[in-house]
């Protein structure tokens, strides 16, 4: 009877012990948070509200119920949106913006105060599209392509300076696309087509100015020729012009000399071909 009681009461205090053991490992557990590497908490306390200290990576204590650690993660990540704008000279255009952006760690208890965790998606599309529509706005369409790296500036420049605003640093900001509308591609098309018509136009009329004038040049030769060669029959009578008719048919005579198609046959009336004297 002695030793039942013994056992049931060690039972009782081993059980005991366990949920003690248990209560403790619990109390201990939701005492400690982890901030891993790449990241920083803030504390809220439910008596003095978000605490303006930052905690830095590794294992940290807190109060229990009292306290809950808020995490951030600080490490640059990239964010991308589109906007279509209007340029000063009304045309549409799309654009794609590229930002690498991390939260500001010695204003991470305002940040929490004014955005919670996720300010980046509720602040850069916003001014973003902003910044985006306020600098396009400055520029004609063809300006956006010729001076670029002007307008990639002031973009940058001034989401930078937005971004401050709300705590958040910008490592890069990128215009990574730029595409116009429809009725705007149109007409550049038309407007290429229009400018290789007009050269093409040009090159005729250069062309046509050209002949114009080797006609010229080649009529006054021809004038020229016939006026020496007027001179010279004048002085020396028709010798020159049976000279040249000589040359000539010797050059016939020749020609007609290598055919082998060319028969030459006797002048005179007393001329039989192919006849047979046995009939």
């Amino acid at each position: 009877m002695g030793s039942s009681q013994a056992a049931v009461s060690f039972l009782t205090n081993l059980a005991r012990a366990a949920i003690g053991l248990g209560a403790s490992a619990a109390f201990l557990n939701s005492s400690l948070y982890t901030v891993d590497g790449g990241q920083r908490a803030v504390l809220f306390d439910r008596f003095r509200g978000i605490l303006d200290q930052t905690v830095g990576e590794g294992t940290h204590f807190l109060i229990p119920w009292v306290q809950k650690p808020y995490i951030f993660d600080i490490r640059t990540r990239p964010h991308t949106f589109s906007s279509i704008s209007g340029t000063k000279d009304l045309q549409m255009v799309n654009l794609t913006l590229r930002v690498l952006s991390r939260p500001d760690t010695d204003r991470l208890s305002v940040i929490v105060q004014n955005l919670g965790l996720e300010y980046d998606e509720k602040v850069l599309p916003s001014i973003g599209n902003e910044v985006l529509k306020a600098v396009v706005a400055q520029f004609n369409a063809d300006q956006l392509l010729t001076e670029r790296p002007h307008v990639s500036r002031l973009v940058r420049d001034s989401l930078v300076q937005r971004a401050k605003d709300f705590n958040i640093v910008l490592d890069d900001v990128a215009i990574t696309h730029l595409s116009y509308g429809a009725e705007f591609s149109r007409a550049v098309e038309q407007k290429q087509v229009a400018q290789q018509e007009a050269e093409r136009s040009k090159f005729v009329v250069m062309k046509a100015e050209q002949e114009r004038r080797a006609a010229i040049i080649r009529a006054e030769g021809e004038s020229d020729s016939a006026k020496l060669i007027s001179d010279a029959t004048a002085a020396a009578g028709n010798g020159l012009i049976e000279l040249r008719r000589i040359e000539a048919s010797r050059e016939v005579a020749a020609t007609l000399a290598k055919s082998p198609n060319v028969s030459y046959l006797p002048g005179g009336k007393n001329l039989l071909l192919a006849l047979n004297p046995t009939r």
